[in-house]
């Protein structure tokens, strides 16, 4: 079995027992959190999709842990202009795991 949900904009495939990455939750580790916002179900014999939410579908998760991700330069030049800049970004992500998906 696994679902379609969506956070923060994003949609994941999840099934139960598998880790995703979040945007930041500010979520202590250990806590649950469950998600109502499911797009579609597949139980193995047919699929349920929701306009736009599959009705009484819910995920729930446990936080595992808060980071940071590896750390991704933008370097632009431009040739002959003596123009260029260089930036960094982290991804701030909370660690999810799924412990059951029900309809």
């Amino acid at each position: 079995m696994y679902a379609i949900l969506k956070n923060g904009g994003k949609q994941y495939k999840v099934e139960q027992g598998s880790i995703i990455l979040l945007d930041k939750l500010s979520l202590e580790p250990k806590s649950k959190i469950s998600f109502e916002e499911v797009l579609a179900l597949h139980d193995g014999k047919s699929i349920v999709v929701g306009t736009p939410f599959v009705k009484g579908a819910k995920v729930e998760a446990e936080v595992i842990n808060e980071g940071r991700g590896k750390k991704v330069i933008t370097f632009k030049k431009r040739r002959r202009k003596d123009s260029k800049t260089k930036r960094g970004f982290r991804r701030d992500f909370t660690r999810v795991r799924i412990t059951s998906i029900t309809k």
